[in-house]
């Protein structure tokens, strides 16, 4: 009878990376759907197509979800998943962060803040791991899933003004509202990353050099 060493990993085959692979190659398809149509030309932005970038869009965010509870849930978590995830995440969100800002929905100054901190703390990490791993915070998912939800909105900012334009000013209001709310927790909580990985690099060497004394 074979019995399973304290060491075993789990295969990367398996569901929660291949919901991982499928929003990777969703952020092309998303966009194409974005960008397509004449929108890169100043040409006037279909509303089909943003509607059907808007579901992409958030079919790839539930995937994430979905992923990362499966993961913990049947203990899959894998050093491909690790890699590939925040890849994939990461991806998706600056695709659509440039994208709106390409069709001109969003401001410049937006993408660059947020993707400046996103991928800022994401070479933090990578910097500080020969001594310690930055855990992910409650902030940093309340700020993924403001970003998420205000983006979606102005995705639908397009087909709610063609066909409901009584909402049109009401929903940009609010898109703008979460937006601002997602980039003030951006940046408060990319602080806060700062802050804590430069205390937890400290306590690591100080534990460091106590076991070589």
């Amino acid at each position: 009878m074979s019995t399973e060493t304290a060491d075993s990993k789990p295969s990367s085959v398996n569901l929660p990376n291949a919901l991982t692979v499928v929003r990777l190659i969703l952020v092309p398809v998303f966009l194409v759907l974005l960008l397509g149509g004449g929108a890169l030309g100043g040409g006037e932005l279909d509303p089909v197509r943003m509607l059907w970038a808007f579901a992409v869009f958030v079919v790839a965010m539930v995937t994430d979800w979905i992923d990362g509870t499966l993961a913990r849930a049947w203990n899959l978590i894998t050093d491909f998943g690790k890699i590939a995830d925040p890849i994939a995440d990461k991806a998706l969100m600056a695709s659509a962060l440039i994208g709106l800002s390409l069709v001109g929905l969003l401001p410049w100054w937006v993408p660059v803040v947020i993707l400046v901190r996103e991928f800022g703390i994401t070479v933090l990490r990578f910097v500080i791991i020969r001594w310690v791993v930055l855990p992910a915070s409650k902030g940093g998912k309340l700020k993924t899933v403001l970003q998420t939800v205000a983006l979606s909105l102005f995705l639908l900012q397009v087909p709610v003004a063609a066909w409901l334009p009584a909402l049109g000013l009401g929903w940009l209001v609010a898109a703008w509202v979460l937006l601002t709310a997602a980039i003030i927790v951006t940046l408060v909580t990319g602080i806060d990353y700062c802050v804590k990985s430069a205390a937890l690099v400290r306590e690591a060497k100080a534990g460091g050099s106590a076991g070589r004394d």
